[in-house]
């Protein structure tokens, strides 16, 4: 404001006012004045398209594959933790009970959902159509590993998908709860669902045609999540609880003698890349290693695709 010369006295409460005007005038942000962002953690406002909400990355891939730009895919938990056992905060369970559709793994995959109300008309259960056949798993260890604390995999096996078949059917429940949420894009819906599904099949097909060779090749996976890849494919599989990136111990490989001595594995199926030093262990002691990536979350590169193709290719190519 321009310097001024003193007024009288009974021009004083006039001239307050009109200071008091400009500077609540010079309070309201310019229509350049950038938007403030959100605070971490708070869920985006609407698109205008239908929000879908997932459990899991693998779901998040069929939906935006099989919807495409009909609607607004979103997961929420956070990159590099295992989403089977994250605990959203209040703004994701919000953004959770906002939705329009939710798509769940089932097979008592999102713990927390037990504990909060979510609304059951927009809840779809994507493993519903073989719920009479998942694995129960008893005596679990409990462990822990990453940001989420310590768990076991106690109760239902949840990493239903890597057995391909039940894949398809879970890209199958999701492409008809898309088509009741999105009607007037149904027709495209089907056939991306169909196309989905045929390459699932296929990549079941091969897995299919693995299995006499993997009946003959007992193993040992770096964790307890194969169950259902196990029961499929005919692999006979002893879990141990490792890391890829962690170097493995005396403890460790204290534990893997104990499996070997009454299950002569001679692979051992890690969840990621492995460390360099571990493999080298596992070389000296007979055993090879092979990387079969569930994918819950989403992957440093590509795709669900891209990265279940190189699972099967790995797979092949120690099985030859």
């Amino acid at each position: 404001m321009p310097y001024q010369m003193p007024l009288p006295f009974m021009k004083k409460r006039t001239l307050l006012f009109s200071c008091l005007a400009i500077a609540l005038a010079g309070c309201k942000p310019s229509a350049e004045t950038p938007a403030a962002k959100p605070a971490e953690g708070t869920a985006p406002a609407k698109s205008g398209k239908p929000q879908v909400l997932v459990a899991n990355y693998p779901l998040q891939y069929f939906a935006q594959r099989i919807a495409g730009d009909a609607v607004d895919v979103r997961f929420l938990a956070p990159k590099g933790e295992d989403p089977a056992f994250w605990q959203p905060d209040e703004a994701a369970i919000t953004a959770f009970q906002a939705a329009d559709l939710i798509l769940m793994n089932g097979a008592g995959y999102s713990k927390w959902a037990d504990k909060v109300t979510l609304p059951e008309s927009k809840v779809v259960d994507t493993s519903a159509a073989f719920a009479n056949n998942l694995i129960e798993v008893r005596d679990a260890t409990t462990h822990s590993h990453g940001p989420a604390g310590a768990h076991s995999h106690n109760g239902t096996a949840f990493t239903t998908w890597i057995d391909f078949k039940q894949a398809s059917m879970q890209a199958e429940a999701v492409g008809d709860a898309l088509a009741g949420l999105v009607p007037a894009a149904k027709d495209s819906i089907r056939k991306n669902t169909d196309a989905l599904k045929d390459e699932l099949e296929s990549l079941d097909e091969r897995m299919s045609a693995l299995s006499r060779r993997l009946v003959q090749h007992p193993l040992v996976a770096s964790h307890p999540v194969y169950h259902y890849l196990a029961r499929r494919y005919g692999m006979d599989v002893k879990s141990v609880l490792w890391e890829p990136d962690t170097v493995l111990d005396e403890k460790a490989l204290s534990d893997l003698h104990e499996i070997l001595a009454g299950h002569r594995a001679r692979w051992m199926i890690w969840e990621g890349e492995p460390s360099k030093d571990s493999v080298d262990k596992l070389a000296a002691l007979g055993l090879q290693s092979v990387v079969f990536d569930p994918c819950g979350n989403v992957p440093d590169s590509g795709d669900f695709m891209t990265v279940m193709k190189g699972n099967v290719e790995a797979m092949e190519k120690a099985f030859p």
